[in-house]
């Protein structure tokens, strides 16, 4: 399996001058600022991305999810409109042609507010917007459209009936264009009530063959009535021939720490159980909040020992 991890370098983002693509201002500064500052931020983030994925390199990680912080405010414009769009698409080739030069593989998970279940359709248009302005981003890069350049988001809320939100979610998806449905996947949920593996690969697998995103830590959760190793080989098989299947991991935070006030969904800083792939070859995005540094001391505690 090879092992990745999320969004932010953590030694990068110390480092002076920092090295980060989470540059971003409150909406009180892009009213006053507007799209020159928006457009300068975004390609320092732009340019950094580069640096990150060299960093990647040089420690053999290859396995990246991106920010969705690229590009400050991307709801309010498009990217044409910024003043360094042409520089700003350099930028992205350079950092795509590194990641295809490595081998490494980038990914996005939007936030959860994409909710293309939704019965309200303003959501679901925000919802479309914000995919397509992944779509984009991923083409600029130069990432193929396929599940190995994925866009991963959740179905969202049931809304108190499963089946209907799973058709309104299919009925939404078609109105995707090409750029986004052939990246986009679906994460299982960690709420009995929502979406399990079983759900996933009910409705969205068979109508439109969308590939699923196993999280261990949220099967822990909401299972339907499968083990682990069952519903990973279920979520595994849903991914088509010569795509590796991509999982998230996380422990416990509530049991890293020993304690009873934390959301036993909340995300360890570190892992700290050894991941079992049951056998299969996966790529596994660590979504531990220490980021870079909880994938370096898993290496150490338990794949440089065998342990």
């Amino acid at each position: 399996m090879r092992l990745g991890y999320v969004c932010i370098n953590m030694e990068l983002q110390a480092s002076k001058p920092k090295i980060t693509c989470n540059r971003g201002m409150i909406r009180r500064t892009f009213l006053a600022k507007g799209l020159p500052y928006a457009s300068e931020l975004a390609l320092q983030n732009v340019k950094d991305l580069s640096e990150i994925i060299r960093w990647n390199h040089a420690h053999d990680v290859e396995v990246f999810r991106m920010t969705s912080c690229l590009f400050p405010w991307a709801s309010e414009y498009q990217l044409e409109q910024l003043p360094d769009y042409e520089e700003i698409c350099k930028a992205l080739k350079v950092a795509g042609d590194l990641a295809k030069k490595f081998g490494q593989r980038l990914s996005f998970h939007p936030g959860p507010f994409n909710v293309l279940s939704s019965p309200r359709e303003h959501v679901v248009n925000n919802c479309i917007k914000d995919l397509e302005h992944h779509g984009e981003v991923m083409d600029l890069l130069g990432m193929p459209r396929s599940r190995w350049a994925k866009i991963n988001i959740h179905v969202g809320a049931s809304y108190g009936d499963k089946e209907t939100a799973l058709d309104r979610w299919c009925r939404n998806y078609e109105r995707l264009s090409d750029t986004v449905t052939t990246r986009l996947t679906l994460e299982n949920d960690d709420k009995a009530s929502m979406y399990s593996v079983v759900d996933l690969a009910g409705v969205p697998y068979e109508r439109h063959g969308i590939p699923i995103v196993f999280d261990f830590h949220h099967h822990r959760f909401c299972d339907g009535g499968l083990s682990e190793a069952d519903a990973l080989q279920l979520a595994a098989c849903t991914w088509p021939a010569g795509v590796r299947p991509t999982c998230h991991y996380s422990d416990s935070k509530r049991i890293e720490y020993n304690d009873d006030t934390i959301r036993p969904q909340a995300h360890s800083d570190y892992i700290f159980n050894r991941i079992d792939s049951h056998g299969l070859d996966l790529d596994i995005v660590l979504e531990a909040k220490a980021k870079e540094r909880a994938l370096m001391r898993y290496r150490e505690e338990y794949l440089a020992t065998g342990t």
